[in-house]
């Protein structure tokens, strides 16, 4: 009864933040319902130190549904990933409550760590499209990121990161609800700062123009 009750936990939680939901039916349709079903039983296998069968059954999902989450992760409660392809998590990657990640978003290491080489992601956290975050560090709760964001160091909570690498470009003390899951209104500094030198450039341009037009005065005068 017990799996029974988590699997209609899953459901309510695709059909909560999916709006493209018609029937509770397609559901069944979704490759991340089918790979975080498929991720919780691999895990028990994995912690009971089955690994062979832990990994042999992981990797079947992967090639099912283009997810690929390693058995020994650990994944607290209502992980929603939308559409999912090329979504990897990995082996020592820890993720909390409620988090969402959108298709293309690699929770990886660098290659250069030993132990805990994956990332921690804090409870309410939005990872967007395609964006990678690699190394052992957290993301704090309540944090965004923005898509294509290569995040390579620690993300305090209720902070909003983007570029590559990825920086903090939003902090503040306010929750972002679970619900609010907009990639695309995000602060660009990329876009900031262009937007800073052409106001930079723009006011040089003046300043020489009106030093121009004093010497142009003066050698009037002179002549």
């Amino acid at each position: 009864m017990g799996f029974i009750k988590y699997i209609k936990e899953e459901m309510k939680i695709i059909k909560e933040r999916d709006p493209a939901i018609k029937t509770p039916m397609e559901i069944f349709l979704y490759p991340s319902f089918k790979a975080i079903i498929r991720y919780r039983i691999a895990h028990y296998f994995f912690v009971r130190k089955h690994y062979f069968l832990a990994r042999w059954y992981s990797q079947r999902t992967a090639r099912k549904t283009g997810i690929e989450i390693h058995p020994g992760a650990t994944i607290g409660k209502g992980l929603f990933i939308d559409h999912g392809i090329g979504v990897v998590i990995g082996e020592t990657a820890i993720v909390g409550d409620n988090v969402t990640l959108y298709q293309g978003v690699t929770l990886g290491g660098t290659g250069k760590e030993h132990g805990k080489r994956h990332p921690t992601v804090g409870n309410n956290v939005m990872i967007s499209a395609g964006a990678k975050v690699l190394g052992s560090f957290t993301i704090g709760e309540n944090s965004k990121i923005g898509a294509g964001s290569v995040v390579l160091s620690e993300v305090p909570p209720n902070s909003t990161v983007v570029g590559v690498p990825g920086r903090v470009v939003k902090r503040d003390n306010v929750k972002i609800p679970r619900e609010d899951l907009d990639q695309v209104h995000l602060p660009d500094p990329i876009l900031n700062e262009l937007s800073s030198l052409k106001r930079e450039n723009d006011q040089l341009k003046t300043e020489l123009k009106k030093l121009y037009d004093k010497v142009l005065q003066i050698e009037n005068k002179v002549n």
